[in-house]
C-alpha cells in the first residue's frame, strides 16, 4: 500500500477517534470510548508504518495538520461550532503550510 494512502488512513482514524472522544462524554459512554481507543490505536499503527517509508517531518506535519483541520470542520458541521473568518483563515494557513512542506521536500 502506498505511504500516502496509509497516511490518509491514519488521519481518518485519528479524526474518528477524536470525534468519538467528544461523543464519549468524558469516557462515561461505552461505545464511543471503545471507538476512541480503536481509532487512536489504528491511527498510530498506520502512522508507524508510514514512518518506515516517509520522512518524519512531512508525515507528522500532514498527520497533525490535516487531522486538526478536519476535526475543526467536524466541529463546525456536526457539533454546531462557529466558523469565524479567523478560524477559516487559520485552517487555510494550516493547509498552505502542508502544501509548502510537501513542495519543499
Amino acid at each position: 500500500m502506498p505511504a500516502w494512502l496509509l497516511l490518509v488512513g491514519a488521519v481518518t482514524m485519528e479524526v474518528i477517534g477524536t470525534t468519538a472522544l467528544k461523543l464519549s462524554d468524558g469516557f462515561s459512554r461505552l461505545w464511543p470510548s471503545l471507538i476512541v481507543v480503536a481509532g487512536y490505536g489504528l491511527a498510530f499503527i498506520a502512522l508507524g508504518l508510514v514512518l518506515k517509508r516517509m520522512e518524519v517531518s512531512v508525515a507528522y506535519a500532514v498527520w497533525a495538520g490535516l487531522g486538526t483541520a478536519l476535526v475543526a470542520l467536524v466541529g463546525v458541521f456536526f457539533f454546531g461550532e462557529t466558523m469565524s473568518w479567523v478560524k477559516a483563515g487559520s485552517l487555510l494557513l494550516i493547509i498552505l503550510g502542508l502544501v509548502g512542506l510537501n513542495l519543499a521536500g
